[in-house]
């Protein structure tokens, strides 16, 4: 007997865990998708990274070719200083809209996904299947899903399907994504005698103005552009009227493939060394990128243009995701970031997702299913 979701009531139900990172704690949420997945007989396995800090993996299937891998995190980012003028965990809806924090980053796409293959699980059983990998800890670090490819938990896929927010246009990657501290320090001394001490902070206002001759070792991508280096945050000093011995800032720099990211932090050092600097790195992601010519990225493009106003081109997106991480653990399959939630409503205050795209989701989603299955 074929089982149904309604990918909208398990947004709801998923929008119900308050899964905020910080701290997290998705334990219960995956648990929750693990009982529905396991009760149409996949193969559900949870990884703990740190205390309820829960990943789970369910496969079914799994004859001749490798699996289709659907991918998406559970974890959210917190609310914000601003009054949502709706209950961020209660998935309250308004005509198309379906409101709370995760409704489009991303558990709209992880319900779709799994509504789509709980409806086919009979189909599935027989064939190549399908692998789901639902993370934890992805908002700070992908923490999640370096802890699976890390420790080689993941086994094989032949494509992944990472259901971020996308508003169903298929990307076929994102930059990478590097992270540094930069410190420098120097002497205290009464902010009457400035002479007297050593100014990190006037330091680091040279480290900044360093940083704007920096030049990456790739200059551009055909597809991704140009990588950018950010300025973040900057801190130092205690009081005024004392000679700053601390001062800190943390650099964002999005990468595209051909920068390695211990390069890039020793490229950093050797810039800022003469400034008495020292760079420390915070995060790691490598690029996402498959070339759009590949033949499966070709078929989810087409099977993505009924949903869209025409064919779609090949295109990365502006943020980060798991698939980098999960497709190094997986060997390197095709990849693409393909979800119904809106891009720009991702971390927004009264953050919504629209009920008729997930709805399309859960459809596109099943397409790419079945044609994996029966190619």
């Amino acid at each position: 007997m074929q089982t149904r979701i309604d990918p909208r009531a398990l947004t709801r139900e998923l929008l119900a865990f308050n899964t905020i990172n910080p701290p997290g704690m998705e334990r219960a949420c995956a648990r929750h998708l693990g009982a529905v997945l396991e009760d149409a007989g996949f193969e559900v396995a949870y990884h703990e990274f740190a205390e309820s800090r829960t990943s789970l993996i369910a496969r079914i299937g799994g004859a001749s070719k490798p699996p289709i891998c659907f991918t998406g995190h559970i974890d959210t980012v917190p609310l914000g200083a601003a009054r949502w003028s709706r209950d961020a965990f209660a998935g309250e809806t308004d005509g198309d809209k379906l409101y709370g924090r995760g409704s489009t980053d991303m558990k709209s796409g992880i319900a779709a996904f799994v509504a789509a293959a709980v409806e086919l699980a009979a189909h599935l059983r027989h064939g190549p299947g399908i692998v789901i990998v639902i993370t934890a800890g992805e908002e700070i670090g992908c923490e999640g899903a370096k802890y699976l490819a890390d420790r080689r938990l993941l086994d094989r896929a032949g494509a992944i399907v990472v259901a971020e927010p996308t508003a169903n246009y298929p990307y076929v990657g994102h930059k990478g994504l590097a992270w540094f501290e930069v410190e420098t320090t120097g002497v205290t001394a009464h902010g009457s005698m400035p002479e007297v001490g050593d100014n990190a902070i006037v330091k680091m206002a040279r480290v900044i103005g360093d940083l704007e001759d920096f030049h990456f070792p790739v200059e551009s991508h055909g597809v991704m552009g140009r990588p950018t280096l950010n300025v973040g945050t900057i801190r130092g000093g205690l009081n005024t009227n004392s000679v700053p011995d601390r001062a800190t800032i943390t650099l964002d720099t999005r990468t595209v493939p051909g920068i390695d990211h211990a390069h890039l932090c020793r490229s950093l050092e050797s810039l800022l060394a003469p400034r008495g600097a020292h760079v420390r790195p915070l995060v790691d992601t490598p690029p996402l990128y498959t070339d759009p010519a590949n033949e499966w990225v070709q078929q989810v493009f087409e099977a993505c243009t009924p949903f869209l106003d025409a064919r779609p081109t090949p295109k990365t997106i502006t943020f980060s995701t798991d698939g980098a991480d999960l497709k190094r653990g997986f060997g390197g399959p095709p990849a693409v970031v393909l979800g119904p939630g809106e891009p720009k409503l991702a971390h927004q205050t009264d953050e919504w997702c629209s009920i008729h795209r997930i709805e399309q989701s859960k459809e596109l989603f099943a397409t790419l299913m079945r044609r994996w299955c029966e190619a």
